[in-house]
């Protein structure tokens, strides 16, 4: 066994994380939507979704089944929604091409939506104790400090770096905990800030903390100025406590998910909503501001109560086949973004 495995081996058998849902049992559907949830989401967020995400949708062949509104109501909360997506049509590739499973070769796995070289070792890995490194976020910080790696992982030269060490790193035995030991300890130990270095089994031989550089290691990302987009949402809601929603579109942010009509301004915003219902007010609702990895979104939010929905769509329909009138019941059930589901749930008090 090589010394760096042996060490952190060492160390997972007695400090790791063995018993997360996804561990038992440790097969491929679980491994690869766990690993899934966990691109930029931490642990502690990711437990609960995953335990509801496979009592609803147990195996690869059932959520391939799924219709998509389930799947995006699932993962709502989640954020990256492009996951849930991805997600739900490479399980619909695996029982087209697969037989109801995750390919077992490499290249065929990768070839799926959203599964790239890191998640696609850490399923073989993990699921089948092959051979394969991983790369995740919490294994650049890891390697990066302890080689002593000077500038941004995402830098291509600094990332193929890590990667030929990665490869290196990772032995033949227990391939499976290994996987999981490495990201234990970036995530546990060797954290983005206040790492606990005197608990590191690979302290001795860190150049980082040998140098005094482990504060400066990752290098960052170079900085760049958050731009901040803004939105009026109209939350135009009925006598019978309906709200109207729209689908997005298969592009730009949220995609495929409900959401609440948007306008560029209060006077476009008055405009489409009498488009939709006949309506005597509005009330201005608190503005806020939600992030995104690229920018930044301030909505401000437009009540119009006591909308009166046109003769054509009192009942269910709407202005369009991608819009529709919800109560509450249908809310919970549909993906809705984070922002918007937590606007309605101020505004309604008890949306689940």
């Amino acid at each position: 066994m090589k010394p760096f495995a042996n060490a952190l081996l060492a160390w997972f058998d007695e400090h790791g994380r063995h018993d997360l849902p996804w561990q038992h049992p440790r097969d491929a559907y679980r491994v690869w939507l766990s690993e899934t949830m966990l691109q930029q989401t931490q642990v502690a967020t990711v437990v609960g979704y995953f335990e509801r995400f496979v009592e609803a949708l147990p195996t690869l062949r059932e959520l391939a089944a799924a219709p998509e509104d389930q799947v995006l109501a699932l993962w709502s909360g989640l954020g990256y929604y492009r996951r849930a997506r991805f997600l739900h049509r490479a399980a619909q590739l695996c029982v087209e091409r697969h037989d109801g499973q995750l390919p077992r070769d490499f290249d065929a796995l990768v070839a799926l939506p959203g599964i790239g070289r890191s998640t696609g070792g850490a399923i073989l890995a993990q699921a089948h104790g092959l051979r394969f490194p991983i790369l995740d976020g919490n294994v650049k910080r890891v390697l990066t400090r302890y080689h002593g790696i000077h500038g941004h992982p995402g830098e291509s030269a600094v990332e193929k770096s890590l990667w030929q060490r990665a490869d290196t790193h990772t032995p033949t035995m227990r391939v499976a905990d290994y996987t999981q030991a490495i990201m234990d300890l970036g995530a546990t130990v060797c954290t983005r800030t206040k790492p606990r270095c005197g608990t590191c089994p690979l302290a001795d031989s860190c150049i980082a903390l040998r140098d005094g550089l482990v504060t400066l290691l990752p290098s960052p990302k170079p900085a760049k100025t958050t731009p901040t987009r803004e939105t009026v949402m109209l939350v135009l809601r009925d006598a019978r406590g309906r709200v109207l929603l729209e689908r997005r579109g298969p592009q730009g942010v949220w995609p495929g998910l409900w959401s609440l009509p948007e306008a560029a301004d209060v006077d476009a915003a008055w405009r489409s909503a009498r488009q939709c219902a006949r309506i005597d007010d509005a009330q201005a609702l608190p503005p806020f501001t939600h992030v995104f990895s690229h920018y930044k979104l301030r909505i401000e939010p437009l009540l119009f109560d006591g909308a009166t929905p046109t003769r054509s769509i009192a009942d269910n329909a709407a202005p369009t086949p991608e819009s529709r009138w919800c109560d509450t019941s249908e809310l919970v059930a549909l993906g809705l973004p984070a922002p918007v589901r937590k606007l309605l749930q101020n505004l309604e008090g008890h949306l689940a």
